[in-house]
């Protein structure tokens, strides 16, 4: 396996204007890593975020660095007001700057659902058409590029891997796959073990994830820590210094021959070079135990 990061690893140090994507490949690059994917294109208006893509495709060509994966916000239920083909074309542009980037496949979201009071909620399944239509349509679009399209165990609404494997079953295409976030599906309080031997079949992609856990049942720790669907705790931490039992999760992909990128995907409160850093070392570790 490869070990690559999500730019998004970085985003405390973005979100404080102390790196650009430039200073992310450059520090990608330096710490030694396989590959690097990309979480979002910065700019205003989608001609910038297209310029963007191809600087940022020629920085990586520039300094050997292979780009994974374009991840992208999505709602395939109620994105775009509700307009689910204004949605999908939105989304078709975000297709445009994966292949400006060279990438083989693209995360799209399938939605975050619903706040607690909105009188349109509903399970899954009850709008498990509309995720499917989407779904399959962008996944057409993407085959023009030679893009593999995929959603994630991300946003509560599709965490669940049995939600995630009820949309991957509707869609129906080889074209279509899963991205894996192992430590996601703590988010939903489901055991990542079980979880990732479900959909190791048809992962196109990994992220790996660690968090800290404590029960509900004892007072929030506060700053960093945030509640699971079933009220226990969580905190991003670094590879290896939290509750996610990744090692289990990586010998299951091995079963299921997953070969390909390994993207660390850090959300901790600790320095972020430093735990990018460690991270690093912890995982590959991991993947050659």
């Amino acid at each position: 396996m490869k070990i690559g990061i999500s730019s998004y690893s970085y985003y405390k140090l973005t979100r404080k204007g102390l790196i650009d994507c430039f200073g992310i490949i450059e520090k990608t690059k330096e710490f030694g890593f396989d590959a690097i994917e990309f979480s979002g294109m910065p700019g205003d208006t989608y001609e910038e975020r297209y310029k963007m893509a191809k600087d940022i495709k020629k920085a990586c060509d520039d300094c050997n660095l292979l780009i994974a994966n374009y991840c992208t916000g999505a709602d395939l239920v109620k994105g775009s007001n509700w307009n689910l083909q204004t949605e999908i074309d939105r989304i078709k542009k975000e297709i445009d700057i994966a292949a400006v980037l060279g990438v083989s496949k693209m995360r799209h979201d399938a939605s975050f659902g619903f706040g607690a009071t909105d009188p349109k909620a509903r399970p899954l399944d009850m709008y498990l058409y509309r995720l499917a239509e989407g779904c399959k349509k962008l996944t057409e679009y993407a085959k023009g590029a030679n893009i593999r399209t995929m959603i994630e165990n991300h946003g509560r609404y599709c965490q669940h891997s049995c939600d995630v494997l009820s949309i991957y079953r509707a869609v129906d295409d080889d074209n279509f796959g899963i991205l894996i976030d192992i430590g996601n599906f703590m988010c939903v309080d489901q055991d990542p073990v079980e979880a990732v031997a479900q959909l190791a079949p048809y992962a196109f992609h990994v992220h790996a994830k660690d968090f800290h856990f404590k029960s509900g049942i004892n007072m929030n720790p506060g700053w960093g820590w945030f509640l699971t669907k079933h009220g226990n705790y969580l905190r991003g931490s670094i590879i290896g210094h939290g509750d996610v039992p990744l090692k289990e999760c990586i010998n299951i992909l091995k079963i299921y021959g997953y070969d390909d990128v390994l993207s660390i995907e850090f959300e901790g409160i600790e320095d972020v070079l430093s735990a990018i850093e460690n991270g690093q070392a912890n995982l590959k570790k991991l993947v050659d135990m």
